[in-house]
């Protein structure tokens, strides 16, 4: 049986070849074609210098501490305080719609029409742990896919024994894909080797015939509805190629796991709320692959996720970007507000810099293959503000690490009068951050519709405490990824799950 689903995939194909038509190209041909890595493109002028400049100027910034006094000896920090800020005001301008009151989608005109199907992966690698609380969300799902997949990345775990005797399943033979489950019509088990997950990924999308594709980690847990909310954002636009939903950090409930989910908590909230600024300005980049959503024949055309990058999701948005302007096609990538999901976030030091680490990494690596779009005209607002703002932030960890290395020396040594003017900046920053919070707070509401975990009164202490806190572990992961990604690194490291393993998940 799992053979017949096999041929009656590959039968059209087949058949399109032995008449002369034009062979479908794969999905390693388009993405060899296309992918900067592979071919690289020279980078522009403009591009050399705002990627050389940012460099540059924190050389000469953290130099004139040992030259000047008072607060300008600070100018590092100085410099870091003014970008950030610049950012907030940007955001804020470009997020004020979110102010009004906003219609659902899926109470909107688009939830009329046809919604196009949608399918599943999870790619999972030894997730037996949480692939039960992760299918049960998704086989529940209210207007739910058609096909779910199971991308089984070579597990050596109980995955297995879990899918056969819990799911249904029957084991297929490896490379192949199995016939669908006998309890639940719509799940498959696709039996790979080993060989990461943007590879498990690209086999399910080749072998899946839905229009629209979402990708899910073993580790997230979706809303009833939000299939529902996705479907119906594709059916609203045609140019919609790529959509990201809500993501809800969660982590374990010891002292470390909950000390990390508020901090990340309020970082996921204003990070959604910048992505929808970014959305406004026609440059969104970031994609979260944990809950993301495709129209598959625009990813079938770029060749799908790149297995050589440490951030494959955020890699592909900047093709898909690219081929839509090479091809003035006007595709669209947007964040879904009312398209929910929880994930496992990290909840020790360890696997926090870990994560920071590889997520930092892979946009050095995929900065450094798209150089060519930086100061690029020809990519409008993405190449004239996203990326010229991603060139910043390439060394921005580096500055705020600076800032407070030197805040640190000038402390003990006995320069009080600079320490006073630098702590003035510090409290009037902290006093912005603190109202960009809130409003960020007020919006995430009002937008998402999602109000736990969201007190004001738990982001004021948030805000207060994070500069001298979580910031610097943030910065302290992107250094790291620095290293990383100078060494030429690929690895992710150990992964442990313990946000979403909970006996009060129910199972099927």
């Amino acid at each position: 049986m799992c053979a017949d689903l096999v041929i009656e995939k590959e039968a059209p194909q087949a058949q399109d070849d032995r008449s002369g038509g034009t062979p479908k190209r794969s999905l390693e041909d388009a993405l060899a074609a296309l992918s900067p890595r592979i071919v690289p493109r020279r980078a522009t002028w403009a591009g050399r210098l705002i990627h050389g400049g940012v460099t540059a100027l924190w050389l000469l910034l953290f130099a004139r501490a040992f030259f000047l006094h008072g607060v300008v000896a600070w100018a590092t920090g100085l410099a870091y305080v003014l970008y950030d800020t610049l950012l907030l005001f940007f955001v804020t301008v470009k997020a004020w719609p979110l102010a009004k009151r906003m219609m659902s989608s899926s109470q909107s005109s688009a939830a009329r029409q046809r919604m196009p199907e949608m399918g599943i992966i999870v790619a999972s690698h030894n997730e037996a742990a949480v692939l039960p609380v992760t299918l049960a969300a998704l086989l529940e799902q209210v207007d739910g896919p058609a096909q779910i997949v199971i991308a089984d990345d070579g597990s050596s775990d109980g995955t297995e024994a879990l899918l056969t005797t819990r799911f249904g399943l029957t084991t297929p033979a490896l490379g192949e894909m199995s016939a669908p489950s006998r309890r639940y019509p719509n799940l498959y088990w696709l039996r790979l080797p080993h060989g990461g997950k943007a590879r498990a990924l690209n086999a399910a999308i080749d072998r899946m015939t839905t229009e629209t594709v979402m990708t899910v980690d073993a580790d997230t847990l979706l809303a009833a509805d939000a299939t529902r909310a996705m479907r119906v954002a594709f059916a609203g636009s045609d140019k919609l190629v790529a959509a990201t939903g809500i993501l809800v950090p969660m982590c374990s409930k010891s002292v470390g796991g909950r000390l990390f989910q508020w901090f990340q908590t309020y970082e996921y909230m204003r990070n959604f709320i910048s992505r929808f600024a970014w959305m406004r300005a026609d440059s969104l980049l970031l994609v979260s692959g944990a809950f993301a959503s495709f129209r598959r024949e625009a990813l079938v055309a770029v060749g799908g996720f790149d297995g050589q990058c440490l951030v494959e999701d955020y890699e592909l948005i900047h093709r898909l970007r690219r081929y839509s302007v090479d091809h003035g096609l006007g595709w669209d990538v947007r964040v879904i507000g009312d398209a929910h999901a929880q994930t496992d976030a990290p909840d020790t030091l360890a696997s926090f810099l870990r994560q920071r680490r590889r997520w930092f990494a892979g946009f050095l690596e995929t900065q450094h293959w798209n150089r060519d779009m930086t100061g690029n005209r020809r990519y409008g607002q993405l190449g004239m503000l996203m990326l010229p703002v991603k060139a910043f932030d390439t060394i921005q960890p580096v500055y705020g690490l600076t800032a407070f290395g030197l805040l640190l020396a000038f402390l003990f040594g006995g320069h009080g009068v600079i320490v006073v003017s630098i702590f003035s900046v510090i409290f009037l920053k902290t006093a912005l951050d603190l109202a960009f919070y809130l409003w960020s707070i007020h919006l995430y509401r009002r937008w998402t519709g999602l109000r736990a975990g969201s007190s004001l009164w738990m982001a004021a202490a948030a805000a207060i405490a994070e500069p001298f806190t979580f910031q610097l572990l943030r910065h302290t992961g992107a250094v790291l990824g620095w290293f990383h990604f100078l060494r030429g690194g690929k690895s992710w490291g150990k992964q442990h799950r313990s946000g979403l393993i909970a006996p009060t998940h129910h199972n099927p």
